[in-house]
């Protein structure tokens, strides 16, 4: 019976070193300017002054440049999910609260907080 041959483990191949970030004001101002969805559903609430259901509002918001969808399939539900649960735990200093099935309003008294 031959001997078996005793394999030997390949070598990673040596990571590729990272560039520190660029730190110019343009860069910066951009990174500052994004908003997640919270934020840009805040805005957009506050703005209308009026209840608004979470499809409105992923529409209002890609249309004012806010906050797009990173390709994901349900936007709306995750809204709906992430503002229902910011008005749960937080309670009085939430920014949202829910006015009706599916249908969120900006907290008058939130500025304040």
């Amino acid at each position: 019976m031959p001997a078996k041959k005793k394999r030997v483990p390949a070598k990673p191949a040596p990571a590729a070193k990272k560039k520190p970030p660029d730190k110019s004001p343009a860069v910066e101002s951009a990174a500052s300017e994004k908003l997640s969805a919270l934020d840009a559903a805040a805005l957009v609430l506050r703005a209308s002054g009026q209840p608004t259901s979470c499809a409105e509002l992923i529409a209002q918001m890609a249309a004012k440049g806010y906050w797009t969808s990173p390709k994901g399939k349900t936007p709306s539900s995750t809204l709906y999910a992430a503002m229902a649960r910011e008005a749960k735990l937080k309670g009085a200093a939430s920014r949202f609260e829910k006015t009706g099935p599916g249908r969120f309003a900006y907290r008058p008294d939130a500025e304040r907080s």
